[in-house]
Order: C-alpha cells, then structure tokens, then sequence
C-alpha cells in the first residue's frame, strides 16, 4: 500500500522515516530535512563518521529518531547533493529493500515535483520486494515479508498529476514484481505449459486483454519449426502464447516478442554444471512481455500492444535436436543447427515472423539471449539493435525510466558468418562479436518492419547482492523500458 502525505514528517507516527543523504566535500549532506530537530542534525553531523555515513549511493543507516514521532530515522545515500530521478528511484528503493519485515515507512525524500514523486514512489515499491513461495516452517520466519505501508512525503499530496503518477507507479511496479516471482520460479513447476497457463491466470484480471495457446500440434501445423525443434528434446512440449490488447481507437499498434526458454541446458551442446545455474531465467524476456501488455492494458493506453510468448525447454535426450539438424522456420527460412545452444534466437526467429505478419507498426524483441552481452556490458547494463530510429527510441525510453540501455550497431560484415553449407542460414557464426551476430540472425526475420532486439542476459537475473531496488533473482529488466517506448506511442 502506498500514498502521498503533506503531513510534518516530523510527526508522523510511522516504524521508519526515510531521509535523503548525499556526499559533499567528504562528509554527508542531508537533504531537504530542514524540518529535522536542530540537535538531531548536529548530532548526525558531528557522529556521522562514527555512524558510518557517508552519502554514498546504496548506503542505508538506521540513528534513533530522537526528536521525532517515528521509531527510527533511515539515511539513504543518493550520491549526489542534486539527484535525479534514477538517483532517487535507487535511493527509495534500497530504503525500503533494507526495512523488509518493517511494517509502515515514510519517505521524506526530495519529491517537490511531479517526475520526483514518480521516481520515489516507483523506487520505494520496486524495492519492496521478497519471494518467499518456497520458503519452509523453518525459515519463513526468518524471511522478512515486504514492507507493509509506504507514504511519500510531498507537497503535492493532493496534486492531480502526482496521484496519477502514483497511480502508475503502482501499476509499473506491480508488472515487474509479477515478472520477477516467474522468474524466480523453479523449472520444475514453470516449465512451458505452466508458464502458458500462468499467462492466461495473469491475464483474466485485466480487462481488455485475450490469450491464445499453440500447443505441439498447433505449432507442426503451423510451420513452427524453430519453436518445436528447440522444444523437441524434453517431455514438455513448447507453447507459443499469444497475448493481445486491442482498444479500441488505438493510436497504433506495438508488437512485442520475448524469449521463454524456461530452462537452457544447452541441449546436446551442453552447458558445464556450474553454466545451467540460474538457466531458469532464460525465460525473462517472456515474462517482460506479458508484463508489460498486462500494464498498458491497466494503464488504458490507447494503443495496440501484442506479445507473443516464445516458449520452450531445451533438454538434452534421444529426441533432442543435433548439431547438422536442419529446421524449416514459420515462414519457410531453413536453418542449420551447428550449436543446440544457441536456442533462443531460433524460438526468437519462429515468433518474430508470427508478429510480422499482423503489420504491426514497430517490432521489440527481448531476451536473455547471449552470454556474449555480459562480456560486453556487464551485468547491469542491457543492449539495444536494431532499425537506427527504433533503437533510438528504446534508448530514449530506457533513459525516462532510468534502465540502463546501451545502442550496439549491426555490422553487415558479421552477416558472412552466418552462411550454411546446406541451408538459408546456420544458427551461430564467429566467436567474436556473437551479441551483435545474434541480432543480425534475427533481422533476417523482420524483413522491412521497424524494429530492434533487446538483448538483457546479465540484467534480467542478480546473481550477486541486492544494489537499490533490485533484489537478488529475477529483476523485471526491461519492463519499465518498453512500458515507457509504448507510453510515448500513446502520446503522438
């Protein structure tokens, strides 16, 4: 539960009362907390080194709130004297990321404008965050549950524009939550059926939205040969998930294709032991796909918005594709099969092709789709190809809502790599390069449509430590990307 409150937080009778803190000069800076009590700022002044405090960005500390109607006063480090709006949304977040188990927190960060009301409120509920589905007696107690009530701080508390963004705030963060617990969720319970099936549970709370299911049989008959050659090695057939919101008087129409490999082994070109940890995120891009439909529907933004569902899982067996295999793709494309492991661009391809075909207006793909992008990138910064037009505009996009997005080209020359001695294309070409090979393979499939690939293999799951709002597991990455790219489409 979250609200906005013009109240002195002074006095606000809340379990933790959030401040602002930010680096000067190598000593800690409050922000806009004038309202504090004279001695409580003195005191958090002068004992500041020995409290710890210093302003960085992620460091959160709990002092007494002496002085103060709240049980305890949290400092939360923005970096910088004059955030933005990233800045803030980290700062809330890793607040309300380190209260988990507290039961009501306010937040009295800087939010005298409506974008910095948004960045708070999106940043304190994206921190707020726990999976505890598979928790035991033993240490669900233990688990500490999300933070409980949030208020935000603000002299716009009874603002139109700044309910509204809180509005979408609670929208935004609910789409990536519900992302974060598919991805979170073990291969043994979310394999393809079930993640078609969680699809269409999502979907029937939200009006406005339908869901449709190609099994096995639908997608032979259908000429969806990358989908089934991928899927063909494991006792769980694949889906492809269609899911589609179509206002009406829609200002356009967006269509979206996620990866939803939902768990890599590699196939018969298998992975080590030690590389098929954390496979069961292979499946992000799907889970953003669905998420992000589902949130322009709540939003009612006027404009088409099509996801399409690539869902398999790649297993090795005596049914499993070969390296040499060669597969027929939805649109007649042949394909050599030299690495089973690189599955995700041959679902990617059949999905593609399906979205093509309606005449949408711009085509965005998203996948975990290469361990080539982490070298490249890192893990917190995901990649952006395609049509020089489109990919400026995930770029810009990703830049409102503070994800970390990076333009790559697509070289013509890296296409060589990609010939076949006995078919249209083969699956992988050179070593070097392979982000950039990948998307140039899944160009082949869009022909003239407006379109770009979204590569976020290291954003999509933290496999390290907790850092602002995001949580170890699955982190939504994307989600926020695409929702504001479809947001600007509305607004033309």
């Amino acid at each position: 539960m979250i609200s906005l409150t013009g109240k002195d937080p002074a006095r606000l009778s809340v379990d933790a009362l959030v401040v602002a803190t930010a680096e000067r000069d190598g000593a800690p800076q409050l922000l806009g907390a004038d309202w504090l009590p004279e001695s409580l700022r003195a005191a958090l002044s002068s004992d500041a080194r020995a409290l710890g405090i210093t302003g960085a960005t992620g460091e959160v500390r709990r002092v007494p709130a002496t002085g103060l109607s709240a049980r305890v006063l949290v400092l939360t480090g923005t970096g910088t004297a004059a955030p933005d709006a990233e800045a803030l949304r980290r700062a809330a977040g890793a607040a309300t990321r380190e209260l988990a188990g507290v039961g009501s927190v306010a937040l009295a960060l800087p939010a005298d404008d409506v974008a910095r009301v948004a960045a708070v409120a999106e940043g304190a509920l994206l921190g707020a965050y726990t999976f505890t589905r598979y928790r035991g007696t033993a240490t669900s107690a233990s688990a500490a549950s999300p933070v409980g009530e949030i208020q935000v701080v603000t002299g716009l508390a009874k603002d139109k524009a700044a309910a509204a963004a809180l509005d979408r705030a609670q929208v935004l963060a609910a789409a990536v939550h519900a992302a974060r617990d598919l991805v979170n969720m073990p291969p043994n319970e979310l394999y393809p059926a079930a993640l078609a099936d969680a699809a269409r549970t999502a979907a029937r709370e939200v009006k406005g939205v339908k869901v449709t299911v190609l099994d096995e049989k639908a997608l032979a008959a259908g000429g969806f040969g990358g989908i089934l050659g991928v899927g063909q090695g494991s006792v769980r057939p694949p889906r492809l998930v269609k899911v589609t919101y179509a206002p009406s008087r829609a200002h356009g129409h967006v269509a979206l294709v996620g990866k939803g490999i939902t768990f890599d082994s590699g196939g018969l070109s298998i992975k080590t032991a030690e590389g098929m940890v954390g496979m069961k995120s292979d499946m992000a891009g799907a889970a953003a796909v669905l998420h992000t439909v589902l949130a322009a529907a709540r939003l009612g933004l006027p404009v088409a918005v099509t996801g399409w569902l690539a869902v398999a899982e790649n297993m090795p067996s005596g049914t499993a594709q070969r390296p040499s295999d060669v597969l027929t793709m939805r649109g007649g494309t042949t394909v050599e099969v030299l690495n089973t492991d690189a599955e995700g661009r041959l679902v990617m391809a059949d999905a593609l092709v399906a979205a093509v075909e309606e005449k949408p207006d711009v085509v965005l793909d998203i996948a975990t789709l290469t361990g080539a992008q982490v070298v490249a990138l890192g893990d917190r910064v995901s990649a952006v190809m395609g049509s020089d037009e489109v990919r400026g505009e995930v770029v810009a996009a990703a830049d409102r809502s503070g994800e970390p997005f990076w333009p790559m080209p697509l070289p013509g020359e890296l296409r060589a790599g990609l010939k076949s001695q006995v078919a249209d294309l083969s699956n992988i070409g050179e070593r070097f390069g392979g982000m950039l090979t990948a998307g140039i393979f899944l160009r082949e499939f869009v022909g003239s449509t407006p379109w770009a690939h979204l590569d976020v293999a290291g954003p999509a799951f933290n496999s390290r430590e907790p850092h602002g709002y995001t949580p170890l597991g699955g982190t939504g990455a994307g989600i926020r990307t695409l929702l504001a790219l479809i947001e600007a489409r509305a607004g033309r």
